[in-house]
């Protein structure tokens, strides 16, 4: 995929739910994605590659819309070869990152929104203990976190952001920085 391909399958995000209507997010997944970018250019203001993994993290949902489970696995496919491992790898662990929060932190649960804790069942519920395991030793496990926590903050109806003609050239830097 190029840039160009990248942005064509963020655009086709408007208007499409991470689940059928009423049982998923409250808002589509471009405006999902938008939101979770600018919370995370809030937050994490010095990383673009955490900021445009946040834009892209639901990217599965649009290139393989059956696979609810496995979205974040699908997307991470789909963005490897142009955004790179760490955007890859970070889309990769949203779901888990999910999962993981539901098992560490005892108010996290009563934050998910009705769509992800929905999904949340499909997706496994929380980690068993080698899961856990597993994922305390994944060096990308904070940014994931991070991520997560963006994802869950950026589900506001009506929420003003910037659009994506705002994120385009904070996708060509991480590009660019990878043929570096």
């Amino acid at each position: 995929a190029t840039v160009a391909d990248l942005f064509d399958v963020l655009a086709r995000a408007h208007g499409l739910w991470d689940a059928p209507h009423g049982l998923g997010d409250p808002v589509d997944i471009l405006d999902h994605s938008l939101q979770c970018a600018n919370v995370l250019a809030r937050t994490a203001p010095h990383d673009p590659g955490l900021q445009v993994a946040g834009l892209v993290h639901d990217l599965g949902h649009v290139v393989t819309p059956a696979q609810w489970a496995d979205h974040g696995i699908t997307g991470a496919a789909y963005v490897r070869d142009l955004l790179g491992p760490r955007v890859a790898r970070l889309t990769e662990l949203h779901v888990p990152a999910k999962r993981y929060l539901v098992m560490t932190d005892t108010t996290y649960a009563a934050s998910l929104s009705g769509g992800s804790a929905r999904s949340l069942e499909v997706q496994g519920g929380g980690l068993t203990e080698a899961e856990l395991a597993e994922l305390d030793g994944d060096p990308d496990l904070a940014d994931a976190l991070t991520l997560r926590r963006a994802d869950e903050a950026a589900k506001v109806i009506g929420a003003e952001v910037p659009g994506l003609d705002r994120w385009r050239p904070v996708v060509e830097r991480v590009v660019e920085d990878l043929a570096r």
